[in-house]
């Protein structure tokens, strides 16, 4: 089989369709374009009392790109839920360079040194894919995505693409749009340009514009985010 480039790949999500393996020792890639596709608007994020909480508690230090490669295997690693996972030896190779491209990207909540949780995704002008995520601590995961979607917001994207819609991203405020809706959506944020690294970013709730569903003030935070 072919083994596509990470510019081919780049080309791939700016047409709608992206990477899957048949589990984590396959060694084949197979590309999927759903007719429905899960998308995050992202002036619509639902956050709860308590996930709002957590994240003003700052209980976890968040870091961005300082490890990528970790992430990966963490989203790879078997779960509970799932003995094995679509995230193969070519996808982690490819979004590896995609990361050295600045095209791809990790949110990572650290504790005491340790990594407990994240997500990771790939970046084409105001588009965000969102790939996978895992938690080895409680709500570590849904903090690292309020501050993505923060940090999406503050610096103009306009699309964070979820691929599915699963029912846990549905209760944070993931819709499900048809394949031709999708793509002019696409078509849009591709060609403008959004910045994964917005200058002053420090508040993810503030970002977000999600404050004002969350009872009492939300207080600016002095931001513990370290970039790699």
């Amino acid at each position: 089989m072919h083994k596509i480039s990470p510019f081919e790949l780049l080309n791939c999500y700016a047409n709608g369709i992206f990477p899957m393996s048949e589990g984590r020792d396959s060694d084949d890639l197979f590309f999927v374009e759903p007719e429905q596709r899960g998308v995050f608007p992202l002036d619509k994020f639902k956050i709860s009392k308590t996930l709002a909480k957590n994240v003003r508690s700052q209980q976890f230090e968040i870091r961005i790109n300082t490890a990528f490669a970790e992430i990966m295997r963490n989203c790879a690693a078997p779960r509970k839920s799932d003995s094995d996972t679509w995230i193969n030896k070519d996808i982690y190779i490819l979004y590896n360079q995609l990361h050295e491209l600045s095209h791809a990207h990790s949110v990572e909540c650290w504790q005491e040194g340790e990594l407990v949780g994240g997500l990771y995704g790939v970046h084409i002008g105001a588009a965000f894919f969102g790939e996978s995520m895992f938690s080895k601590i409680s709500n570590a995961s849904k903090v690292a995505l309020v501050h993505l979607v923060g940090r999406l917001r503050a610096g103009g994207f306009v699309l964070l693409d979820t691929q599915f819609l699963t029912p846990h991203l549905a209760s944070l405020g993931a819709i499900e749009i048809a394949k031709h809706d999708y793509l002019i959506k696409l078509e849009q944020a591709v060609q403008i340009e959004g910045d994964f690294f917005p200058y002053g970013f420090s508040d993810p709730l503030f970002a977000s514009g999600i404050s004002a569903g969350v009872s009492g003030d939300v207080m600016p935070m002095q931001s513990k985010t370290q970039i790699s």
